[in-house]
């Protein structure tokens, strides 16, 4: 039956901060999934830091977040930011939660995981059928991540207290440079790749395939 009509508009209805009584300047990052995680960094540490450094992988130049936001070098530095994003552009949100946790250290978390109502318009291909328009609701998985400054309440289900994670970033960094995991697999790599040579000099002499000197005539034969 579906064959017969098209989708003609996606309205997602409008959600309700579940984190009550923030300041009325927190900014709220919408992620969506075709968002870029250097624009949505860009704004909300401009609104955290005192200096924002660059953000990752960002170029030079620009200025402008996502959903029509700007960085506003002179307002005030913000105590809290919250991300949230529904359906695809929830794993970018966790990802851009996680950085802005390294870059400014001793910030609390609050996850909240709820569903946002969407609802699909789908028109008739050919009006003159007779059929009607319809409206088809789902509900897609959507997170809300409250970054604090400020102590929040830990007995609150979601809530992560400030960590340390200067040693995951050398690893990192460690990986990136060695080009591998660890020394002892980069010394694996390097042993199987010695014993390739030999072993293709090995085939190079055996059964089947004779030498330069086992071309020689031997004594007592013709």
């Amino acid at each position: 039956m579906m064959e017969n009509y098209s989708k003609a508009r996606t309205v997602e209805q409008p959600s309700v901060c579940p984190f009550p009584g923030l300041p009325a300047d927190t900014p709220e990052v919408r992620v969506k999934d075709g968002s870029k995680i250097r624009n949505l960094l860009r704004y909300a540490l401009s609104r955290m830091e005192a200096k924002p450094r660059a953000a990752v992988g960002e170029e030079e130049g620009g200025g402008v977040a996502e959903e029509g936001q700007q960085e506003a070098p002179g307002r005030p530095l913000c105590r809290h930011v919250v991300f949230t994003a529904s359906g695809k552009g929830v794993s970018k949100a966790i990802t851009c939660a996680e950085i802005v946790k390294r870059r400014v250290k001793g910030l609390h978390q609050l996850t909240r995981l709820l569903y946002n109502t969407v609802e699909e318009v789908w028109e008739p291909l050919e009006p003159a059928a007779g059929l009607d328009s319809l409206t088809v609701s789902r509900n897609l998985p959507a997170i809300w991540i409250l970054l604090s400054r400020e102590p929040l309440d830990c007995s609150q289900p979601g809530y992560q207290a400030p960590g340390r994670y200067d040693t995951l970033w050398a690893q990192s960094v460690s990986r990136e440079e060695g080009g591998g995991f660890t020394g002892q697999r980069a010394g694996h790599r390097r042993k199987r790749g010695g014993g390739g040579g030999s072993g293709s000099s090995s085939r190079g002499k055996g059964p089947g395939r004779q030498t330069g000197r086992s071309r020689e005539p031997i004594k007592g034969q013709s």
